[in-house]
C-alpha cells in the first residue's frame, strides 16, 4: 500500500514502522506504528501520535503519562517503509519506566543495561560532536573556541585546574561539589582529546582493554 502524500510503503494493514531517537543524544528511546491519520497528527501537532495495534486506536504518547514527545524530524529510509524520528523526549520513552525501551541485552537475559548507561555514553558523545563542531566551526562568544584559540598550554591548564577541584570536593566530601566539579572535569578532558585528535571510542576502547 503507497500512501501518495508522503510516498510511503505501508504494510498490508496500512501501518508504518517509525524508530524514535532523542534528538540530542541520538539514543534510541522505542519502536512504534503509524497509520496514515497518525503521521497526519504527528506533522500537524509536532507531538508524537502512534497507532495502538491492541487498541486498533490512535494515541498521544504521554497524554496520560506527561511523557509527552516533541517531534524535531521525520525521515523516511531508503525504501519508504520505515520511519525515523527525532524527539525531544519529557521523561521516559519505555511504560517500564525506562528512559529507552532498548535496555535488555538479547544474548544474556540475565544482564540488563541500564538506560542511564546509554543515555550517559549518549551524553558525553553529544559534548563530543558540539565540541568538534565548535573547532570546525567557531562561534563568537563561546568559552569552548576561546580555549581552542589559547592552544594547548591554555586546556591542559584547566585540566589541571579542574582535576584539583574535583579532589578538593571529594576531601570535602560534597556530593553536589564532587558532581558539579567532576562534570567540568569531563568537559575540559574532552577539550583536549578534539585539539589532540582523539575520539571517545578510543578512549572506550583503551578501557575495555583494561576489563
Amino acid at each position: 500500500m503507497i500512501d501518495m502524500e508522503y510516498n510511503l510503503k505501508l504494510n498490508e494493514a496500512g501501518l508504518i514502522p517509525v524508530i524514535v531517537t532523542d534528538a540530542k543524544t541520538g539514543e534510541v528511546l522505542m519502536l512504534a506504528w503509524m497509520n496514515k491519520e497518525a503521521l497526519d497528527k504527528t506533522v500537524e501537532t509536532k507531538k508524537a501520535h502512534y497507532y495502538s495495534r491492541s487498541r486498533q486506536a490512535i494515541w498521544m504518547k504521554g497524554e496520560t503519562s506527561g511523557n509527552v514527545q516533541t517531534v524535531v524530524s521525520i525521515k523516511k529510509d531508503c525504501d519508504g517503509d520505515t520511519l525515523l524520528m527525532a524527539v525531544e523526549q519529557e521523561g521516559a520513552a519505555c511504560h517500564t519506566g525506562e528512559r529507552s525501551c532498548f535496555y535488555s541485552d538479547l544474548f544474556d537475559e540475565n544482564t540488563k543495561t541500564e538506560s542511564s548507561e546509554l543515555y550517559g555514553a549518549a551524553v558525553l558523545k553529544e559534548v563530543y560532536r558540539v565540541v568538534t563542531d565548535r573547532k570546525k566551526n567557531p562561534k563568537e562568544g563561546s568559552y569552548t573556541n576561546y580555549l581552542f584559540d589559547k592552544g594547548i598550554d591554555k586546556i591542559l591548564k584547566k585540566v589541571g585546574e579542574e582535576a584539583s577541584e574535583v579532589i578538593i570536593a571529594a576531601k570535602n566530601n560534597s556530593k553536589d561539589e564532587i558532581r558539579y566539579e567532576t562534570a567540568d572535569l569531563l568537559y575540559h578532558l574532552i577539550v583536549m582529546l578534539v585539539d589532540r585528535g582523539l575520539t571517545l571510542e578510543e578512549i572506550y576502547g583503551e578501557l575495555k582493554k583494561r576489563r
